[in-house]
């Protein structure tokens, strides 16, 4: 099947090469175009683009698609279908009309359910235990279209954004595999309104603890969060007064304490438990303001906390 390809971002290179492993014709890929990225702010390239390259294929970066001669270049591309996996561009009907069998986009949850820019933090965050991909034939809705085929994968109490994203990403490749070898036989189902969530884009105010919420509400948060845009909190010590501090990695812990939220109720030799709204947290894996990722035990003998705010 002659394929036009669309993504940007690492969690779409799997499904690249899942395509191609399959035996599949990419006939162009589109990506987002050069940024600016670090201090120095030099242009890079994004992760399907390197991919791409790497395989010889030809890459297109257009700013948008609404441009008649952007369009009417991927309509020369005689495309069968197209398969949008986190692109980071909303398609013009003229777009997702022009393949034989439309726009495919690969979405990393179960829609209805978390809709939009953020879905594997959003579930994470909210305490789901599944989620999953769903192989949606797109519209000119945000992730509105019908479903043609969906993927279960359960969420583990200590996946972070990152491995789920990477679980995601594997799912999602095998999945587009199997809804292109049953692209005749697959069953369209609707949406039903009345799961829509949305899954809003993370910002980096939401990464703040707030210590009154449970251990597992600031749980969530912390590996939700991970790797961007990392929990954090205000934290003093013997050495230092409120500094940043990012939390990484924690565990809850079950115990009595008196301690007020955000309090320190043992400290020291790697234990460094926090009282929270309701049960404990101790704390596995931190990086102070301008310092590197430390384990908890190289920094509490580096460290004696005193407050965390």
């Amino acid at each position: 099947m002659k394929i036009i390809f669309a993504g940007t971002p690492g969690f779409s290179v799997s499904t690249l090469e899942a395509l191609i492993d399959a035996g599949h014709e990419i006939v162009g890929v589109y990506c987002q175009p050069d940024r600016p990225k670090g201090r120095g702010r030099i242009l890079t390239a994004c992760p399907v683009k390197e991919k791409a390259l790497e395989l010889d294929l030809t890459v297109y970066q257009p700013e948008n698609l609404r441009d008649s001669s952007a369009q009417k270049t991927l309509k020369n591309l005689g495309a069968d279908v197209m398969i949008v996996v986190a692109y980071g561009q909303i398609l013009p009907l003229e777009v997702l009309e022009s393949p034989k069998y439309g726009c495919l986009n690969i979405h990393a949850s179960l829609l209805p359910r978390w809709r939009g820019a953020a879905p594997i933090q959003r579930a994470i965050l909210a305490g789901d235990k599944q989620t999953g991909v769903g192989i949606m034939q797109m519209n000119e809705g945000l992730d509105t279209g019908d479903v043609l085929l969906e993927k279960i994968c359960n969420i583990s109490d200590t996946d972070t954004a990152q491995t789920l994203h990477n679980k995601l990403a594997t799912l999602g490749a095998d999945a587009i595999v199997e809804a292109l070898e049953n692209i005749n036989n697959l069953v369209s189902k609707t949406q039903d309104k009345s799961g829509i969530t949305y899954a809003k884009k993370l910002s980096k105010e939401e990464a703040w603890i707030d210590w009154t919420q449970s251990a597992i509400q600031i749980s969530q948060q912390i590996r939700a969060f991970n790797p961007y845009p990392i929990a954090q909190c205000n934290a003093s010590s013997d050495k230092f007064d409120a500094k940043t501090l990012r939390i990484l990695s924690a565990s809850i812990i079950g115990l009595a304490y008196n301690q007020k939220p955000g309090e320190i109720i043992e400290y020291g030799k790697g234990v460094c438990i926090i009282a929270t709204g309701d049960g404990a947290l101790n704390l596995e894996k931190v990086q102070l303001a301008g310092k590197k990722v430390v384990n908890i035990k190289d920094f509490t003998n580096a460290y004696k906390l005193t407050k965390l705010e």
